[in-house]
């Protein structure tokens, strides 16, 4: 486990940096929104792109999507039901959460953990591949929708086309499924661009904590701490459940499936609330405890499955 451990500490270290950036006040108001907005249209999308075009075929559509979709698929409903029939949150709101809920960190954590852990980088591909071409452009099209308080069906039909993450996400899956091998000077500067991104939204995240504390009063803590406990404790089981009753999985893949449900909610969903300006505090909270809380997780996990 001493890969996981090291991974989740030079992921603290890049958040603590950007806290301490903050809080030493070195940099203009509104830098985080303009950092955010960078690494939402340009860094992000140039990072999948490229893991998404080197990812093998086989892998991006074994066993293991219909699991991660299934489980992820539960703890979103579940808390999509309860914040809008209980709690009557907002339709973006409510989605924010259902995000937190189950939108894992296949990217800055998964990736790095897949390649420590599991041994390869590329088993996260399929998690990867379910977020951004299903779940972001419907949950997108929903934040679109209901914070421009129009329904356009031409937005909603153009909506996978208009978001960067989907559109390099796209791009790359049609690169891995055609088998075309683009030459290093083409690839090499959207890999240059990608490298940025997992250390420019962990610093965003870090500049977004100054002046705040988590589970503050009044920052919806009830809907934090519904999230956190779909994401951390239903997710992974809902996964080894089907994988290993419904689907058949055991050894390495059954371990492999669980792991990567046990991740904690990914910093997409901050980069989400950020970019529409809705529960942003409920983004950013879930996404450092769940961050905080899958370390133990992940070593129940891989004391339980692991091979």
């Amino acid at each position: 486990m001493a890969g996981v451990l090291t991974g989740f500490a030079i992921i603290g270290a890049i958040v603590a940096i950007g806290y301490v950036v903050g809080r030493l006040r070195v940099l203009p108001a509104g830098t985080d929104t303009a950092l955010g907005r960078t690494a939402f249209y340009v860094f992000s999308p140039a990072l999948l792109f490229t893991v998404l075009a080197d990812a093998d075929i086989g892998q991006l559509f074994s066993a293991l999507l219909p699991v991660s979709a299934a489980a992820a698929l539960l703890c979103l409903l579940v808390y999509a039901v309860v914040a809008r029939l209980v709690w009557r949150r907002g339709a973006a709101e409510s989605t924010i959460g259902a995000l937190g809920s189950s939108y894992t960190n296949a990217n800055n954590i998964g990736l790095p953990l897949a390649a420590y852990v599991l041994g390869d980088p590329a088993l996260s591909a399929p998690v990867i591949l379910l977020q951004l071409v299903i779940i972001a452009p419907i949950a997108l099209t929903v934040l679109d929708v209901s914070t421009s308080g129009r329904l356009s069906v031409g937005r909603v039909l153009t909506q996978p086309f208009r978001s960067p993450l989907i559109i390099g996400s796209l791009l790359g899956v049609v690169i891995a499924v055609t088998g075309l091998e683009l030459p290093d000077p083409v690839m090499e500067p959207f890999r240059l661009l990608g490298g940025a991104a997992v250390p420019v939204v962990l610093f965003v995240l870090g500049l977004s904590l100054t002046g705040q504390r988590v589970l503050e009063p009044g920052s919806g803590r009830r809907d934090v701490l519904l999230a956190t406990g779909l994401k951390i404790v239903v997710m992974p089981l809902a996964a080894w459940l089907v994988g290993a009753f419904v689907v058949g999985l055991e050894g390495a893949e059954l371990f492999t499936v669980v792991t990567l449900a046990a991740l904690p909610a990914g910093q997409n969903v901050f980069q989400y609330a950020q970019r529409y300006d809705r529960a942003v505090v409920v983004a950013r909270d879930t996404v450092l405890i769940t961050t905080a809380l899958s370390v133990p997780a992940l070593v129940i996990v891989a004391a339980l499955l692991a091979p």
